[in-house]
């Protein structure tokens, strides 16, 4: 029985929802095919007080590269530090299909001289034969792939996998990186988090975008007004928007923007452009609001408002509030 390793993504010394999805992922596995969970943590000194988050998601083992040499993310020890760990034998490797995920997992196969699979959105292990699910062509389609290698290098679409706890041991191991953090040639100097004090689209539950539709900057307050209703809502947009300057890029949702997967998405005036939805039509719900019956967007969402989105906003902001007084 071969164990499953999961990259427990962090930054600024906070865990990530994406870290918890990882090592969800590596627990439904290692119930499925036997072997522990290994979840491994990497960050500045205080890191490992994380570890017991991630037993209560399932890890058996937390393995934790703590030191000042990695308070920002360190791409060449980590890489090497994961290669060398799942040389010694591992079923599946799973990691975040974000920016650093990307990086990272891309590394760590290269230097295993293996194959991986990116932005997975569903697994199934048979035999010595491993079955997932990407979404090709902005979406359009969805791809069949079959990794036959020692060791299944995965990194996972956002949402894809719902944290879910599942309490273990979670027995915490120090461990030393592959090499000298030292003779890294990528040294990363500082990270600045944008929209600071603002929920990441990532990690949101409920995102409500908007677009054209709202006409000016400005109206853009009524999405905000909306996203405070909720209270666990981040504010999105689109590329037509971001590039009018209306909001800041690192809101912009979509092929060129971020990939999202909450739990409810509403489209605020989006007409619905390939390259939007090729970024949040993988939400588990979509509301769209357009004054066009016939919007694109119409054809991915679960429910639809035809109307003024300025007018229905307002309405939809006062509903939320009635129901979050009434419990």
């Amino acid at each position: 029985m071969a164990n499953i390793f999961a990259f427990a993504e962090t930054r600024l010394g906070e865990l990530r929802r994406a870290g918890l999805e990882a090592v969800t992922a590596a627990r439904r596995v290692a119930d499925e095919t036997g072997g522990q969970v290994h979840a491994m943590l990497a960050g500045g000194p205080g890191i490992g007080a994380i570890a017991a988050k991630l037993a209560a998601h399932g890890a058996d083992v937390v393995l934790v590269l703590e030191g000042d040499a990695y308070v920002h993310y360190n791409p060449e020890v980590l890489a090497a530090t994961i290669a060398a760990r799942l040389g010694s034998g591992y079923r599946a490797a799973f990691f975040a299909a974000s920016a650093q995920g990307h990086d990272l997992v891309a590394r760590t196969a290269a230097k295993l001289k293996m194959p991986y699979a990116s932005d997975v959105t569903d697994f199934a292990f048979t035999g010595d034969s491993v079955t997932v699910q990407h979404p090709g062509y902005t979406n359009k389609i969805v791809q069949t792939l079959v990794l036959k290698t020692p060791t299944a290098i995965i990194s996972l679409r956002a949402g894809a996998v719902l944290p879910a706890e599942n309490a273990k041991t979670g027995v915490v191991e120090a461990i030393t990186p592959a090499m000298d953090p030292a003779t890294a040639r990528v040294k990363v100097t500082a990270t600045e988090a944008g929209n600071r004090g603002k929920l990441d689209l990532g990690e949101a539950p409920v995102i409500i975008a908007g677009g054209r539709g709202l006409k000016e900057a400005a109206n853009f307050s009524l999405v905000e007004d909306c996203a405070a209703a909720f209270g666990n809502a981040a504010v999105g947009a689109t590329r037509a928007v971001t590039d009018e300057g209306w909001r800041p890029h690192a809101d912009q949702i979509g092929q060129t923007g971020r990939l999202v997967s909450p739990d409810l998405y509403v489209a605020c005036g989006i007409s619905g452009a390939i390259q939007h939805l090729a970024g949040m039509r993988t939400s588990k719900c979509i509301v769209a609001i357009n004054k066009d019956k016939e919007a694109p967007i119409f054809k991915v969402a679960d429910y639809g408002i035809i109307g003024d989105v300025l007018e229905i906003l307002p309405v939809l902001t006062a509903a939320v509030k009635t129901a979050k007084a009434s419990g």
